[in-house]
C-alpha cells in the first residue's frame, strides 16, 4: 500500500516528539521521502504533510499564475512561507515544534489522518469536530439525492 489511509492518535513524549504511525512510516519509506514537507492547512487547524511531491504540486499551480499579480504572490507566501520541513528521526518520530503547535493547537497528543497522497496532523478533539462536520455534510448530500446535490432538482 502506498497511500496514507486510516487514522491514529499518539502521545507526545517528554522531549516533545511524537511517533508517526507505523503504517504511515511504511508509506514514507516506500515513497522514498527523505524529509517531510508540512503546510498549514488554509481552512482548518491542521497540517498537510507529505513528500516533495506535495510541494511540487503546489509549485506547479503557482507557476500557472501571472507572476505580476497578487494571486501568485499570495500563493507563494502560503506554500513557502507558511510551511516547514519536518525531520523524521531513526525511530520514526517528529519533533512537535512551535510551527506545528501554533496552527493546530496540539499540546499533548497528535491525531494523524490519512488523505491518500499526504496525511494531516491535528489536535485530536479538533479532528473529532471536523469529522462530525464532514459526516453531516455528506449525509445532507446523500439525503438530497443526486439531482439536488448538483442543483438540478425540481423547483
Amino acid at each position: 500500500m502506498d497511500r496514507f489511509l486510516s487514522s491514529a492518535v499518539n502521545r507526545i513524549d517528554a522531549k516533545g516528539r511524537v511517533s508517526v504511525p507505523a503504517h504511515f512510516r511504511s508509506v514514507v519509506q516506500k515513497r522514498g521521502y527523505q524529509e517531510l514537507y508540512a503546510l498549514k492547512a488554509l481552512d482548518r487547524p491542521a497540517l498537510d504533510v507529505g513528500g516533495l511531491d506535495l510541494l511540487d504540486r503546489y509549485e506547479q499551480r503557482i507557476a500557472m499564475e501571472d507572476p505580476f499579480l497578487q494571486t501568485a504572490d499570495d500563493m507563494s507566501y502560503f506554500v513557502h512561507g507558511d510551511s516547514d520541513f519536518l525531520k523524521l528521526d531513526q525511530d520514526g518520530r517528529i519533533t512537535v515544534t512551535d510551527f506545528v503547535r501554533s496552527h493546530t493547537g496540539i499540546s499533548t497528543e497528535v491525531a494523524f489522518v490519512g488523505r491518500g497522497t499526504f496525511f494531516q496532523m491535528w489536535e485530536p478533539s479538533r479532528l473529532a469536530d471536523y469529522g462530525a462536520q464532514v459526516r453531516e455534510r455528506l449525509l445532507r448530500l446523500r439525503q438530497a439525492g443526486p439531482a439536488d446535490a448538483v442543483g438540478g432538482g425540481p423547483e
